[in-house]
C-alpha cells in the first residue's frame, strides 16, 4: 500500500481542492494519507511554502500546486 503526505496549510484553497482530489481517488485505491500543516514548523515552511499543496508518494514529491487526478491514478496503480 502507498503511503501518501500532503502538505498544506488551514488558508489554502488549493490544498483544500488537493484534498478533494485525494477522497475520489481512495474510492478507487486503497492507500494511507498523512496531512502535514506546514504553518507552524519553520522548517516545513522553508521547503514548501511557496509550493504548497505538495503531494509526496512513499516520500517522493509527485505533484505541486494541483493534483492531477489521472497522473495519481497511473501512479498508484503501479
Amino acid at each position: 500500500m502507498h503511503k501518501l503526505t500532503l502538505y498544506g496549510a488551514p488558508q489554502c484553497c488549493l490544498c483544500g481542492e488537493a484534498k478533494e482530489v485525494l477522497d475520489r481517488v481512495r474510492n478507487s485505491v486503497d492507500f494511507e494519507l498523512d496531512l502535514v500543516d506546514i504553518s507552524g514548523d519553520p522548517e516545513l515552511l522553508e521547503r514548501y511554502g511557496t509550493e504548497i499543496p505538495v503531494l509526496c508518494i512513499d516520500g517522493v514529491k509527485a505533484f505541486r500546486y494541483r493534483i492531477h487526478e489521472k497522473k495519481l491514478l497511473q501512479l498508484l496503480s503501479k
